[in-house]
């Protein structure tokens, strides 16, 4: 097993997850957290999450290695932190979550067009 990137382990309280299991991924130098037992929402984030790299992006190639889906999902990363708009964040992305919001697009507006991953994904912005 390849772990050269694996620091982290999040599983849920279920009985199943032995010590035994904890035990593996601690030798391998990863992290075991546990979800909070009053934070249901935290599995069902990163679940979410994982359903949208596989929907928009690994789904739709044919990968052909394990370092090939390492691009992918960093690419898919990156355009999720950095672009796509969030609506529980007031249709903003991680990144800018903070920074004052837009202007409004006039006739004078400019778009720019940016590929991501051979055209898989589409980023637009405004430019001034």
């Amino acid at each position: 097993m390849h772990t050269a990137g694996i620091r982290y382990l999040i599983r849920d309280n279920a009985g199943y997850f032995t010590e035994g299991f904890g035990a593996v991924f601690t030798g391998l130098g990863a992290r075991v957290v546990p979800i909070l037992p009053g934070v249901p929402r935290m599995n069902a984030i990163a679940e979410r999450w994982v359903g949208s790299c596989r929907h928009e992006a690994i789904d739709r190639v044919l990968i052909t290695g394990e370092r090939h889906l390492r691009l992918i999902v960093d690419e898919y990363a990156a355009h999720h932190n950095e672009h796509r708009p969030h609506r529980s964040l007031g249709q903003r992305c991680p990144d800018d979550v903070g920074t004052p919001e837009p202007p409004a697009a006039d006739d004078r507006s400019r778009v720019v067009g940016r590929d991501r991953l051979g055209g898989l994904i589409d980023e637009y912005a405004q430019v001034a």
